[in-house]
């Protein structure tokens, strides 16, 4: 089934459910071993890909900077996804799928990570872990095979930009589509989908 999803989906158990009955398929399926690694040589808690998105079939990687609770399948209180996702509960993940909607980027082009893979229970991003996480995206870049663009999307993500440089891959910039940024530089949340759709042109 061709499952598209809408903004804040995840918050159902139901899509939840079917999101992770969808691992095995083949485009998610090396991913879903890449993660495991990261889990068993991290010990952190590192969120599955989305299945909805492109996966290995992916041109474009959008970089975020670390997951944040809604990633969380274990969090307290309101329910994590597990996921990497746009249609997560949270305010981030919802202009992520609206944005990408703008920029007239189609679904299955693009896979989301993060710089940092996994959730340790705040967003401050220590020098070890950015590290740690730019070793573990040359991993998955080798998984990665239609992948020419990456999309660093916030300020912390874009520390890793001179370690990503040497993949041979282009390289853009945005800022990061949280409330915070919509708040405080408005300019620069406005660019956004102008920015996304600019890397969705480079990719084809």
């Amino acid at each position: 089934m061709e499952f598209i999803g809408a903004p804040r989906t995840m918050r159902s158990a139901a899509i939840r459910e079917e999101r992770f009955a969808r691992l095995g398929e083949p485009h998610i399926r090396p991913l879903v071993d890449y993660v495991a690694q990261l889990r068993t040589s991290s010990g952190a808690e590192v969120p599955m890909f989305d299945p909805s998105d492109g996966g290995v079939n992916a041109r474009l990687l959008f970089l975020m900077e670390k997951p944040g609770p809604m990633t969380s399948a274990g969090g307290r209180g309101r329910a994590g996804s597990g996921f990497i996702s746009r249609d997560n509960d949270d305010p981030t993940a919802e202009s992520t799928f609206k944005f990408m909607v703008e920029a007239a980027i189609p679904r299955q082009e693009t896979v989301l990570w993060n710089v940092i893979p996994g959730w340790n229970g705040t967003r401050r991003v220590t020098a070890e872990e950015l590290g740690c996480g730019i070793r573990a995206i040359n991993s998955l870049l080798t998984l990665l095979p239609k992948v020419g663009v990456i999309v660093l999307v916030g300020r912390k993500a874009q520390r890793a930009e001179p370690l990503l440089r040497g993949a041979g891959l282009q390289v853009f910039r945005s800022s990061h589509p949280s409330p915070i940024v919509r708040a405080s530089r408005r300019a620069e949340w406005d660019a956004i989908p102008r920015q996304w759709a600019n890397a969705y042109a480079a990719s084809l």
